[in-house]
């Protein structure tokens, strides 16, 4: 297989392109710009560009597939080669179908939960021995790549709603035709793609009619509003499997859950990592692993990066990060540490990042999300907005949309800093939520400085 890939500098096309050259195919690829780690891993396999640009030249009738990343636009001189030559050309999410025709599929979607479920599973899949692909949205510990294509009978992907390329407006998980499917919750939180409510439960609703006849379809039935879309939606030649929270124990800090009637204690916590382990742990049940094995295996599950990850700690407070940005994930996030610590005094540290988090006219959705913390803090840079070509953003606005009496709201790293600096973190947790960097603040050294002292 001669395949070219227009954009190969993606954070997932890269590692598509790594794993099909490891696969035997002839990889070429071409990108404007290619950043870290990305330009490294592809130099390693001998697949980085030797310019930067787009090369129509490289586009030859002798190609079986172009594979089209969304960084590219749609009046691409290569694209317009290739479409001259009518060669296939495939979406990302379209061509890991066209390599897993033969393979049980696995599909995990949902707003919030889907790489940690993934992770799961994946997880539980290594350390059972089982031979599988993967696409999952983040490196994982003990996997050297996030897209994994071999010849194994089995794929794991992560699903997400966003559009597929520049050519195909549809979202990803359209594509994949799982023969077991993940819902781990619906909340509307991307309205730059999604302009309203119903238009983005509708894309929940295609995925389902894309189960395969005699799969099943695995959700949360403690979301209301998956729950009543599954309800209005059902299929009679599909499976339902509905999950909640596990049974499960706190005790001095530390989760152990109950499958079976087996018990297990655990390296994560939270309601979240308790509802996405149970849909997990149906999936294994089903691929056929014993309830003892999962336990074995899930109880030296650490969990992905940036979820509740332990930034720093010491005998009196503990410093997480978690990728939370959207409201239902914010409100899981705070929820978690809050009843997991609950003597501990809790502060939490939120930066608005995303297109939605940053528009005005979704900041209602976060009302009341904050409220459990003892001292919060709301920080977004004027670099983001900036950068995003978005308008001056009032603090009083993201205040009053929070509604949190106690919110202090932060717009120059320099400020968070400072407020950071000056915190008690005696008998304290540290919670710091982002899918940003807190415009370049360097949280190494202030990690040092919070853990070696306490004030």
């Amino acid at each position: 297989m001669k395949i070219h890939f227009i954009s190969i500098g993606g954070s997932v096309m890269h590692q598509l392109a790594i794993a099909l050259k490891r696969k035997g195919y002839q990889i070429t690829g071409t990108d404007d710009e290619i950043f870290e780690p990305a330009a490294s891993h592809l130099a390693a396999e001998g697949l980085l560009p030797g310019s930067f640009g787009w090369q129509p030249a490289q586009i030859s009738a002798d190609l079986d597939a172009v594979i089209l990343g969304m960084h590219a636009k749609a009046d691409n001189p290569e694209l317009a080669k290739a479409k001259e030559l009518g060669l296939p050309i495939y979406s990302f999410p379209e061509y890991i179908f066209k390599e897993s025709l033969g393979k049980k599929r696995v599909v995990i979607g949902g707003s919030h939960g889907k790489t940690t479920t993934t992770a799961m599973i994946m997880h539980v899949l290594r350390e059972t021995r089982q031979a599988f692909d993967f696409l999952v949205g983040a490196r994982l510990q003990g996997f050297d790549q996030s897209v994994n294509i071999t010849d194994a009978p089995l794929i794991v992907c992560e699903g997400d709603e966003y559009p597929a390329s520049t050519l195909e407006r549809r979202p990803k998980f359209h594509f994949l035709a799982p023969h077991i499917a993940i819902i781990t919750g619906i909340a509307w939180d991307h309205i730059n793609i999604f302009p309203t409510f119903e238009n983005y439960l509708e894309q929940f609703t295609i995925f389902m009619d894309k189960i395969e006849p005699g799969g099943m379809l695995i959700y949360n039935e403690t979301d209301t509003v998956l729950a009543d879309l599954v309800k209005s939606h059902h299929r009679t030649d599909i499976t339902y499997k509905p999950y909640g929270v596990l049974a499960h124990e706190i005790s001095h800090g530390e989760t152990a859950i109950t499958i079976d009637g087996l018990s297990g204690n655990l390296k994560v916590f939270g309601a979240h990592n308790l509802l996405n382990m149970h849909a997990a742990w149906l999936v294994c049940q089903d691929l056929g692993i014993t309830a003892n094995d999962f336990l074995a295996a899930i109880s030296t599950f650490t969990g992905a990066a940036k979820r509740l990850e332990v930034l720093g700690r010491n005998e009196r407070s503990i410093i997480f990060r978690d990728f939370a940005h959207a409201p239902s994930k914010l409100a899981a996030t705070i929820e978690a540490v809050r009843t997991q610590f609950p003597q501990k005094r809790l502060l939490a540290v939120f930066e608005l990042h995303t297109f939605s988090s940053l528009n005005e006219a979704f900041m209602n959705e976060y009302r009341g999300v904050m409220d459990p913390a003892d001292e919060a803090v709301v920080f977004y840079s004027k670099h983001a907005l900036e950068l995003k070509r978005m308008p001056d953003l009032p603090k009083e606005v993201v205040k009053k949309g929070f509604g949190t009496d106690n919110l202090v709201v932060i717009n120059e790293s320099r400020d968070l800093e400072q407020w950071l600096d000056t915190r008690n973190y005696d008998d304290a947790v540290l919670l710091l939520m982002s899918s940003g960097n807190y415009d370049g603040l360097p949280l190494e050294p202030l990690v040092g400085r919070i853990t070696r002292n306490q004030h």
